[in-house]
């Protein structure tokens, strides 16, 4: 009788582990649900205010605020950065750091509505949707905070107010400063065009303004007296557009003359580049800029002017943790993608018109991508945080099929109820994830060994901007 017990209990605890999963689900996407509407309201707020990397008070006040209603201790102003702050709740371990974005891109705007329309007077937008960033993972750190707190578990969330990723690398600065260090695990997500766990690997990448300065007299009448800082930023320029076809072909340099004079009859005396530069390897990087620098000196020295250059920030590229990737994959795949509305169809299918070869499919929206592993080409400070700490991430559909970062219709879409119902996968997925990592000590063995053994035995961590201050005015 008690071998027969025992074989019946045995035979039932898949069903009862798979019941608890769904209570589990069941339980978040209630959680989540129940503040869909004020989650919508905070992701449209840093929207319409669209504030740039480290400007935004307004932004990072308002998550703050709505993580400290919740039970969060906040502590404000880390790394001396004024926007950066963490929101802890909960006590004992592991701690999971969910990261959040609210930073918006300079130079586009665009109103949330299916053709092309700026809004006037609006000199940036979130194109890449960080105000859903920053609204999603609040939600979901605070409904892991009601699940700790309901359940007894014992643990902390941590959520990170990380400032500034478009190009001031403001998660660098937090790594450096230590605000990582006892932190187990870090989850984060990104607005996109599809849904999708896969294990995606980033460019590491630099960047640095260089200032040519010369000699300035009027165009027409005193030429022989004058050295153009311009001419200077041009040199290099051609200089640089001749080197790519001697880099590797992963690689990726982009420039933007920032200034270059005022009028075509005053030999400018100052003139200012800003560029990018990536590889899959900071080793990379670091030999492509050796001859970025050189190029400036060659540049300056044939048209007899003097330039400097300020390292602007620099991120290393992101350390996959594919037994992280699988758990979160098997967790978005629980959760599912977004459905649209008969307004919402009609949105996409006049934004989908405006796309020149869309990577995606109208009705990939409601699909889970496949599970690899591959290299990406964009670049992100998640990258440092990955060499300090396990960490994984996914992305979700907030943005119409085939759209574009960067572009007008991702900011579009970001500011309407198709980027926050993406957003609303994004905090369900992420809470389920750290509940996973709560009561799995198995994962979080495995993945740490993973973790271990990717960095190596020998590894020391390299900062790819140096020792410099965070740039607080390099949006001004």
């Amino acid at each position: 009788m008690i071998r027969y017990s025992l074989i019946f209990a045995l035979a039932a605890l898949p069903a009862m582990a798979q019941a608890q999963q769904t209570d589990v689900m069941s339980d978040i996407s209630a959680l989540v649900d129940a503040r869909s509407a004020e989650s919508a309201k905070t992701a449209r707020k840093l929207w319409e205010w669209a504030e740039v990397g480290y400007q935004e008070q307004k932004s990072s006040g308002l998550l703050q605020q709505s993580l400290k209603a919740n039970g969060f201790k906040i502590t404000d102003g880390v790394a001396d950065i004024p926007t950066a702050f963490t929101a802890e709740f909960g006590s004992g371990g592991p701690i999971i750091a969910i990261l959040a974005e609210f930073d918006a891109l300079p130079g586009i705007n665009q109103d949330a509505v299916a053709t092309r329309t700026p809004i006037e007077g609006k000199g940036a937008a979130h194109a890449c949707g960080h105000n859903l960033f920053g609204a999603g993972s609040v939600e979901a750190a605070i409904a892991v905070s009601k699940w700790l707190k309901q359940t007894g578990t014992p643990g902390r969330v941590r959520l990170y107010g990380t400032p500034a990723e478009e190009g001031g690398s403001g998660k660098v600065y937090m790594v450096r400063a230590g605000l990582f260090d006892d932190v187990d695990f870090a989850l984060h997500w990104h607005a996109g065009d599809e849904n999708s766990a896969a294990a995606r690997t980033t460019l590491a990448n630099r960047s640095a303004k260089f200032r040519f300065r010369g000699t300035s007299a009027h165009a027409a009448g005193a030429p022989d007296k004058a050295r153009s800082a311009l001419d200077g930023v041009e040199a290099f320029n051609m200089m640089i557009n001749m080197m790519r076809e001697h880099v590797p072909q992963e690689s990726r340099i982009h420039y933007v003359i920032t200034e270059g004079g005022t009028a075509p009859n005053v030999v400018p005396d100052f003139a200012e580049v800003f560029y990018y530069v990536r590889h899959p390897d900071p080793a990379g990087v670091d030999a492509i800029w050796t001859r970025l620098e050189d190029a400036a000196r060659g540049a300056a020295l044939g048209t007899g002017t003097k330039v400097d250059w300020e390292v602007i920030h620099g991120n290393n590229p992101l350390l996959v943790n594919e037994s992280l990737a699988k758990m979160m994959d098997a967790k978005l795949r629980k959760v599912g993608g977004i459905q649209y509305t008969p307004a919402e169809q009609e949105f996409a299918e006049n934004i989908y018109a405006s796309f020149d070869k869309p990577n995606n499919k109208l009705g990939s929206e409601k699909e889970i991508q496949p599970y690899e592993k591959s290299l990406g080409y964009g670049s992100t400070d998640v990258g440092d945080v990955s060499y300090a700490t396990p960490t994984v991430g996914l992305r979700t559909a907030t943005w119409v099929p085939g759209t574009s970062a960067h572009s007008w219709q991702s900011s579009a879409a970001s500011g309407m109820s198709i980027g926050f119902k993406g957003t609303q996968v994004a905090a369900k997925t992420l809470a389920l994830a750290a509940i996973e990592l709560y009561t799995n000590p198995e994962l979080r063995a495995k993945a740490k060994a993973e973790f271990d053994d990717a960095r190596g035995a020998d590894y020391k961590y390299k900062s790819l901007l140096g020792d410099r201050d965070p740039p607080l005015d390099y949006r001004k």
